[in-house]
Order: C-alpha cells, then sequence, then structure tokens
C-alpha cells in the first residue's frame, strides 16, 4: 500500500461490508499489539444490502469510496488496496477425510503435507459439487486442516516421521460466484484492490477467541444485520462454520411495524432500548412519541426467542448434536437485551456463558483515536487482522487458453489452477502402460508397463512444474502427461527358464535347458507373453529327451539306469539325477542349444494323428528323420568304409544324401516364427535358408520378395548367427 505517512509496522485497511453499514479501520501491528490508527462508519442510506447480499453495486460503492475518503483525511495515507470479508448467508462447508498411502514406507516432507491438503481441498470439492442443485458456481475460499493422521493415529505435526499412511481431516469453504462478485464489483468502483478475502466468522474468531482458548468447545457468534455467522472451535482447531439467515434486521422490522416507523427510525430505536429506559420518536405522521424499553423488549421478544432458538440448533448441529461449554457473542444485533440470556436458555447451559465480547477481548487492540471497545468493532478488526495471518484473495490466470479465477490462499501453485480447471489429476503425473499378468507354474506374475512421460508445462512460455508458484494473470499450459507402453516379456526373458537342469550323464556333467508350455502348446524362447497365459516350465526331462538334446542313438536292447535303478526311456530325470547307458552308441560330442532342444521337444510331442495339421517344415523334418535312420542303419552294419565296427562320427546326413562333412556346423535360427535347424554346412548365409524351406521362388504373381532379419533388411549372401530372427514373404 503506498503510503504518504510512515508507521512503525506495515499499515492495513480493512473493510467490513455489513448490511447496515460499512466500517472502515485502518492499522498495523507493533509487536504484537495491533494499533488502530483510525476507523470510520457510513451507514446505508436507503437497504442496498439484504441478509449480507449486495443488491446495488453503485450504492454500496459509494459508500466505500466514502469511508476510504475520510479514512486518509484522518490517517494522510493514501489507500489503495483493501481486505474484505464475506458474509455466510450462502456458506457452504464440507468436511472429509482424506488418505494416501506410501509404499514402500517413507519419510514425510513438507510436498507431502500439501499434497495431502491439496488432495483433501479436491475430494471436499467433489463432494460438494456431487450435492450442488443449484445452478450456481461455488468457489472455494479457503481450507483449513483440523487434524493430522500418522498411520491412523491423531498427530501434531506430519513433517519428519516415517509413514505407511498419512491423512488429514479438511474443512473446506464454499461461496458462490454472485456473492464473490458482488463484493469485488463494489469495491473497484471505489477503486481498491483487493489483497485479501476471508469470511466473516474467522475474521471475528481472530480476535474473539485467541488461540489459547481454542482449545476448548466453544462457539462464536456473530449477530449481524442479516445473518448471524457461527463458528466453533475445539482441540485447538476450528473444526466448522455455519450460519442462519436471521438477525438484527429481523428485529428492526417487528419494531418498524409496531411504531408505525421507517426501518431507519426503527433501527435507533432498536439501539437506544440498550441505553435508555424510555425511547422518544416521530412516527410517520410526523406525531412524537415514547415509549418504554420494556415494551420495545415485549415486542421483540418473540422474534428474540426464534432467533436464538435457531442459532442454538445450528451450533448443535455443527458440535455433533450436542451444545458448547460457552458461547461468545459479537456484533451489533446481539447487544439488545435479553439475547445472551434466551441464546442460554435455548442451549441448556448456565446463562454466565454465553457473553457478549468486546473490551474483554482487545486487550492487545490499541486505539490511537479515542474510541470505546465493544463487540461491534470484533469483525472489522479482525479482518485486519486476517491478514497478516494470511494474505489472500481472488485472482485470475489464464490455464490451456481461458480465463480462471482463483482463490488466492497465498500460496498457489500450478497444481490449484489444475484442480480450479477441473484437468484431471491423472494428467498431470506420468502414466504406466498396462500391465501384463501371467501364471508360472500356477502362481500369478505381473509385468509393469513402461512409466510414460509427465505432463508438460509452462509458465509464461518457461518450463515449470505442479509446485511452481503462480500469481495473477500468469498463463499455464499444461500438455497431458502419457501413457507408458505396456508391459512385455518373450519365454526366455523369464528368470527361471535362464537356468538349466544339471544331470549325470555317464560321470560327466551334462546341462540341459529348461524349456516351457504355455497353455499346453510348446513354445520356442522367442515366444511373446499374452495376457493370462498359462506357463509351466519343465523340471525334468525324460531319458529319450536327453538323448536327443545330446544327438545319442539309444540301444533299445541295451539296460539304461537312473540314478543306480534300471529305468527305461520314459523314466523322468530331475536335477542332479545321474543316467547311465552303453557308450558306443554315442554319435558325437556337440555344445548343445536351447532351440535345438525346443525343435525335438516339438517332434515328440506332437501325435501322427496332427500329421495333416502341421507345417511344412515339421512334415519335412519327419521325412528327413526315416532316411536319416536308414542311413544310420547302414553305417552301423556297415561302418563308412564298409567295414564292421563302431563308427564315433556324424551319422546326421544332408537332404542329397552327401558324405558328411567333418567341418559341419549345426545352428538354429527363427524363420516366420518356427525354429528351424541348419546342418550340413561349416558356415552359413542368408540365402542358405531356401534349402531348409519350402518356399518356391518363381511364383511371384507380380510381387516382389521381402527379406528381413533380426528386424532389418536382409543381404542374400550375409553370414548367419545362431537364433537370428528370419522373415521372408511375398508382398
Amino acid at each position: 500500500m503506498a503510503e504518504a505517512k510512515k508507521y512503525p509496522g506495515k499499515t492495513v485497511f480493512g473493510l467490513d461490508i455489513g448490511t447496515r453499514s460499512v466500517v472502515g479501520t485502518v492499522g498495523y501491528k507493533n509487536g504484537k499489539e495491533f494499533r488502530v490508527i483510525a476507523q470510520r462508519v457510513s451507514e446505508h442510506e436507503s437497504r442496498a444490502m439484504i441478509d449480507g447480499q449486495i443488491h446495488d453495486i453503485i450504492k454500496v460503492g459509494e459508500i466505500i469510496a466514502d469511508v476510504r475518503r475520510r479514512l486518509e483525511e484522518a490517517t494522510q495515507i493514501s489507500l489503495s488496496e483493501v481486505c474484505i470479508a464475506a458474509a455466510g448467508r450462502v456458506l457452504r462447508t464440507v468436511n472429509c477425510l482424506v488418505e494416501w498411502p506410501f509404499v514402500p514406507e517413507r519419510e514425510v516432507t513438507n510436498e507431502d503435507i500439501y499434497a495431502l491438503a491439496s488432495m483433501g481441498v479436491e475430494k471436499a470439492y467433489a463432494e460438494f459439487e456431487a450435492g450442488n442443485e443449484t445452478e450456481s458456481k461455488f468457489y472455494c475460499v479457503g481450507y483449513s486442516v483440523v487434524r493430522y493422521y500418522l498411520n491412523g493415529y491423531q498427530i501434531g505435526n506430519l513433517e519428519g516421521h516415517k509413514a505407511k499412511v498419512i491423512g488429514a481431516d479438511i474443512i473446506a469453504t464454499f461461496l458462490p460466484d454472485d456473492v464473490v462478485n458482488g463484493l469485488y464489483k463494489a469495491v473497484e468502483y471505489a477503486k481498491l484492490d483487493i489483497v485479501s478475502l476471508t469470511l466473516e466468522p474467522i475474521a471475528a474468531i481472530q480476535v474473539a477467541i485467541p488461540e489459547k482458548y481454542r482449545m476448548l468447545n466453544i462457539a462464536l457468534v456473530d449477530v449481524g444485520a442479516g445473518t448471524s455467522d457461527i463458528s466453533i472451535t475445539k482441540d485447538g482447531s476450528i473444526i466448522s462454520y455455519g450460519m442462519i439467515a436471521i438477525a438484527g434486521d429481523a428485529l428492526t422490522e417487528k419494531i418498524a411495524s409496531h411504531c408505525l416507523v421507517d426501518f431507519a427510525t426503527a433501527e435507533q430505536i432498536k439501539r437506544d432500548a440498550g441505553i435508555n429506559e424510555v425511547i422518544n420518536y416521530t412516527d410517520i405522521m410526523f406525531l412524537p412519541q415514547s415509549i418504554p424499553k420494556d415494551e420495545i423488549l415485549t415486542v421483540v421478544d418473540d422474534i428474540l426467542k426464534t432467533m436464538t432458538k435457531e442459532v442454538a440448533l445450528k451450533i448443535r448441529e455443527l458440535n455433533g448434536n450436542k451444545s458448547v461449554s460457552a458461547v461468545f457473542v459479537v456484533g451489533g444485533g446481539g447487544k439488545i437485551p435479553g439475547y445472551t440470556d434466551a441464546l442460554a436458555d435455548a442451549l441448556e447451559i448456565a446463562r454466565e456463558r454465553v457473553a457478549l465480547r468486546g473490551e474483554e477481548v482487545m486487550q492487545q487492540i490499541v486505539f490511537e483515536e479515542e474510541t470505546k471497545k465493544d463487540s461491534l468493532l470484533v469483525t472489522p478488526i479482525g479482518i485486519c487482522l486476517n491478514y497478516f495471518e494470511q494474505s489472500n484473495n481472488f485472482i485470475f490466470v489464464s490455464f490451456n487458453g481461458g480465463r480462471l479465477k482463483i482463490y488466492d490462499n497465498n500460496r498457489l501453485a500450478v497444481v490449484d489452477a489444475a484442480m480450479q480447471a477441473q484437468f484431471p489429476n491423472d494428467a498431470l503425473f506420468p502414466r504406466r502402460g498396462q500391465a501384463l499378468t501371467y501364471y508360472l507354474n500356477g502362481n500369478i506374475r505381473m509385468v509393469r508397463g513402461q512409466s510414460g512421460e509427465t505432463a508438460v508445462i509452462s509458465l509464461n512460455g518457461e518450463a515449470a512444474d505442479i509446485y511452481t508458484s503462480i500469481h495473477s494473470n500468469d498463463v499455464i499450459v499444461v500438455k497431458e502427461s502419457t501413457e507408458g507402453e505396456p508391459g512385455r516379456l518373450s519365454i526366455g526373458e523369464i528368470k527361471e527358464i535362464q537356468d538349466t537342469i544339471v544331470v549325470n550323464v555317464n560321470d560327466k556333467k551334462v546341462e540341459l535347458p529348461i524349456y516351457a508350455w504355455v497353455n499346453g502348446e510348446l513354445q520356442s524362447v522367442y515366444y511373446e507373453i499374452q495376457e493370462g497365459d498359462e506357463i509351466e516350465l519343465a523340471d525334468f526331462y525324460t531319458v529319450k529327451q536327453i538323448a536327443e538334446f545330446m544327438d545319442v542313438i539309444l540301444d533299445k536292447e541295451a539296460k539304461i539306469y537312473v540314478n543306480n535303478k534300471e529305468a527305461d526311456e520314459s523314466t523322468p530325470v530331475y536335477r542332479n539325477f545321474s543316467v547311465t547307458w552303453p557308450l558306443k552308441e554315442q554319435k558325437s560330442t556337440f555344445t548343445p542349444k536351447k532351440d535345438a532342444v525346443t525343435a525335438a521337444l516339438k517332434d515328440e510331442y506332437v501325435s501322427n494323428d496332427d500329421y495333416e495339421s502341421r507345417s511344412d517344415y515339421e512334415r519335412r523334418d519327419d521325412y528327413e528323420n526315416e532316411v536319416d535312420s536308414e542311413i544310420e542303419d547302414d553305417y552301423e552294419n556297415e561302418g563308412p568304409s564298409g567295414s564292421e565296427g563302431d563308427y564315433k562320427g556324424e551319422t546326421k546326413v544332408s537332404r542329397s544324401l552327401s558324405v558328411p562333412n567333418p567341418d559341419e556346423k549345426k545352428m538354429t535360427i527363427s524363420v516366420n516364427g518356427d525354429t528351424l535347424l541348419l546342418s550340413g554346412k561349416a558356415k552359413y548365409v542368408f540365402v542358405d535358408i531356401f534349402e531348409f524351406i519350402d518356399f518356391d521362388l518363381n511364383n511371384s504373381k507380380g510381387r516382389h520378395i521381402v527379406t528381413r532379419i533380426n528386424n532389418r533388411d536382409a543381404q542374400f549372401m550375409e553370414p548367419l548367427s545362431a537364433n537370428d530372427l528370419v522373415e521372408i514373404y511375398w508382398e
């Protein structure tokens, strides 16, 4: 605020815009004291406000301008900024519990506490909107944390504690747009900027119930002209707010009817009844009249009892359907004789526990002008004090191209604007792709999706995040966060399948790869697991499967032993078992590969009945096996040179039945999703594949051939490596 005259502390200008009058206060804080430099009051010449609601913005604006001018003359300070309070005639409050689990357990930071409160306000707003049956748009004008919880137990301060779950009881307050707009327009008419907006019951409690009393269950009732605002304290916090739309004006209207006077004269009669035993006035016929104080009190008795009964019912409602320990009454409407006694009777508490509060609660309020301290001054001074507690007001910002009005609590961040704009909460934070769930040996497994990108936020063209502070007229642009890739996993990436089953064969260790059945079908290590797949990993081999893996032909007449017990080809062999069979049938020693055994197992477990449904490659394998078997029989009978004896070389020959190549290297690759075993050569290039697959290169029909290796275009003469992924098709 611009100042022409200097004071020891920062000066603040507060306005109590009431139904009957506007009270302006200018003061400053000096240590614990608040010093009032000047205070001026102007009454409305007409009923420009009714029940706390502005009906004539221009007339109220003119009164505000008049109060401002008089205060500037008295203080020699140029006043341009003001603090105000809104009446609670249409105040809505929501109490809610919000909880936030921490997985894993971790220490609570200050940012966590702020985020928890934000979650509480968001939840309260959602609950309010769900029950809002009016067409009015409401704004959250403030919130307070009643209490915090750590792992389900109440705690004073969460910061620094290790927590599994934190929580808070939140009370959030809401006002409709028309109430707030009316106040802003009237103040702007007087060429003032609002720097703080609070609620009248919050302002009053700043003075009437000091912090040290808030451990007690006390009600504060601010009886104005149009409304009676109520707040309740307990356990050190303000636990609820409320109002009833009946106050001093109801008494004034009854007196006006009885005495046949206008509203302003009736208001003066009501005030005089608290001071004089006999009240003199002139009625609308211009006749002088006198009326005893007792007659006035008798006239308003029914209204007074109705008013206090409604206040008592509201107090009980806000206090969990029970009475409070004491009640402090402030405001002009509560000054009429008999009000406090009637309220005590309605609450069924001792009359001495309901009292007007004025001078008693203003021990730290110093008036530099001679002023009587009474209950009328509590709310105007509380408005000024609230500025030092929390400077807040509504500000306007641009959010994704739209104009947004936000209640400023002096610590606004981007996340608050997003909440006010109802921007989806999950669109601010990275979203994980869909998880992949499958079953391994009967136990459920999950592969988490990849984390997406966080929301991209800019504030006035600069990079920002959700915690970046915002101010009036800021331009905020938020691009939604993205969802990451879904969870993916192949059979070969399962940790357990990367292990081996070690057995002893003829006193030598042999490592056997683990193979997998997926939904009852044998699959290679390249198989991409699908949602809900049931995977079984074999934990044993049969004797026959071990022999096939080692490229050994078993003599059907020979005796086989497993763990020194006689066995046969179908006997299961588990990890660390020993197997013994005659050595002369052993064909060669070669380094095992996972896909070689997978191919062999496929042949083993596909029945002859399914021959027609098998692939050309599988059919061709059957044919080659038959040819190989015949040649092997010849070799066993005659040997490679036609002589008798054991043959220890390679018996597997190529499809051309040529003499085996002593430098031959076997290798497995994947072609169009099937496993292919290459044999007969020391090295292989891409074009060699066509010798092992059934693919008609002359049947183009106007198409061109696509050849790819490991997801890239292939060259016909490029070398092949084990486990390469090959695709060949017409396009």
